[in-house]
């Protein structure tokens, strides 16, 4: 028996998200107040896509909770939905775009942080809040998969999916670009206009890939979770 409840993990997380948000979105940056806002960043974009993944899995759980031994069909009918809702989103947004963001985020800091995060940050993000956006961000949606099994789309969709959400935050990225004159991030003002778009599509093949290894991890986790049971029986 686990030692929390899954339940009382996911409102943690997500009290945990909804704090990181508001401390966020508190923040007296100069590049909150420009065109975009904080939309311009994947991370925040990131952020608000795992408040709202673990929103779903404590709404699917306290309904769960509430239409235990029910007999409504519709009921159960807009379960699964919600269900069906929470696996997809798990699979094409909370994993890919979560593990990319820490991976490619902490990749950059560690080569050259003012590629991707310039000192001058330090005097408006604290340490710990600077982990929330970047660091926490993976282990928490691990947690998820290892306590709950979520149903992938066929691969052809799911990464088909991921590429569009790829492909629109490029398109996004270019559209402030055009709009203010200002890249996003620091990297993309010092590369070349080819090596642009070698970097674009790179990140697009690099989140394709993290959508990949989720859905193996997800099938190592509950082929091994089945396969223990079978032995325990």
């Amino acid at each position: 028996m686990a030692l929390i409840p899954s339940q009382v993990l996911r409102v943690a997380i997500l009290l945990s998200y909804c704090s990181i948000l508001c401390h966020y979105k508190a923040l007296d940056m100069p590049a909150h107040q420009t065109y975009g806002g904080s939309w311009k960043f994947l991370t925040f974009i990131d952020l608000v896509i795992q408040a709202v993944f673990f929103g779903l899995c404590v709404l699917i759980d306290v309904s769960s909770l509430l239409t235990k031994g029910g007999d409504s069909r519709e009921q159960e009918r807009q379960l699964r939905k919600l269900i069906g809702l929470r696996d997809w989103m798990m699979a094409v947004l909370a994993f890919p775009v979560g593990a990319f963001v820490v991976f490619t985020f902490w990749t950059l800091y560690l080569y050259d942080r003012d590629l991707v995060y310039p000192r001058l940050l330090d005097n408006f993000i604290p340490q710990w809040l600077n982990h929330g956006m970047h660091t926490t961000v993976l282990p928490f949606i691990i947690i998820e998969m290892r306590t709950t099994h979520h149903r992938y789309p066929s691969r052809p969709w799911g990464l088909s999916a991921v590429c569009c959400f790829g492909l629109g935050y490029v398109l996004w990225t270019c559209w402030v670009h055009h709009v203010t004159g200002v890249w996003v991030y620091p990297i993309l003002e010092r590369i070349t206009p080819i090596a642009r778009v070698v970097f674009f599509s790179v990140m697009t093949v690099v989140i394709s890939i993290f959508y990949v290894l989720g859905e193996i991890l997800n099938n190592y986790i509950w082929d091994q979770t089945h396969t223990e049971k079978v032995k325990g029986e």
